[in-house]
């Protein structure tokens, strides 16, 4: 099945409030998708988002659900919300962000490994797994996972991160393999250090094991620093007709601090 037009999607994006996903949205808007469902958990920054988005002046129908997809009933109920507000879900992007940051294995208690396995894979799986059943009705979709260059490189202090990243990539590819058969693609983009998110406000907070790490990374990134519209525009590519035969790809956007 070909790729739909951009004006022929229905799109959600988990994590659409704030960072990465907020400027795929505005990037999506842009390009022409119509309809839009941001997905996060705080009110007043979904509120923000969804002002700022329809402050472009564009006649995108657009609109919050506060869900935390880390709890698979949140996530089926938001995917049920969204399709009754936008007739289906044709377009998945999830970037619902990491809370954890890296550290030394031996440093991590048992407790924060494992909440880190769950708390950075859940959200991602949770959501692909509610919208599949509206994009098989639907004929067809697109699903983009923001993962992470930890998924592909092996980084002091990420083996924890590095292990849930590899498995939001390897569940996208196994989800490409087995959605094909219903028009559905799956990608991943995995990113290194994205300039001016949240996340990465935190990773060079002052003396922390983070810091050092990514300070040492940053002048690698001889094509310029990331950024999340840089990602944003490839979000844009890969749900276009332009991407109809790419799937269950893991794609990096680093600047060249790795090969990956």
């Amino acid at each position: 099945m070909a790729a739909k037009q951009y004006r022929d999607i229905s799109a959600v994006i988990v994590g659409g409030t704030s960072g990465i996903g907020l400027a795929a949205a505005e990037a999506l808007i842009r390009a022409g998708v119509p309809r839009l469902r941001l997905v996060g958990r705080n009110p007043e920054r979904a509120a923000a988002a969804v002002d700022h988005l329809r402050a472009l002046g564009r006649e995108a129908e657009i609109a919050a659900l506060l869900a935390d997809c880390g709890d698979p009933k949140a996530a089926k109920d938001m995917a049920e919300t969204a399709v009754a507000g936008i007739g289906g879900i044709d377009l998945l992007v999830c970037s619902p962000g990491g809370n954890n940051l890296p550290e030394l294995l031996f440093r991590q208690p048992i407790a924060q490994i494992n909440r880190t396995l769950m708390e950075d894979m859940a959200p991602t799986l949770n959501a692909c797994r509610a919208v599949l059943p509206a994009m098989m009705e639907g004929g067809g979709g697109c699903v983009l996972n923001v993962a992470s260059d930890a998924a592909k490189v092996a980084t002091p202090g990420e083996s924890v991160i590095g292990a849930v990243m590899a498995g939001i990539v390897q569940f996208t590819r196994g989800l490409a393999i087995e959605g094909k058969r219903n028009g559905i693609r799956a990608n991943a983009i995995t990113p290194s250090l994205v300039e001016g998110t949240a996340l990465t406000e935190r990773l060079m907070a002052e003396g922390s094991f983070s810091k050092k790490l990514f300070e040492k990374a940053r002048p690698l990134a001889g094509l310029g620093p990331t950024t999340a519209e840089d990602l944003a525009q490839l979000i844009v590519f890969l749900a276009g007709p332009g991407a109809a035969k790419i799937t269950g790809q893991a794609i990096s956007v680093n600047g060249g601090i790795s090969a990956a």
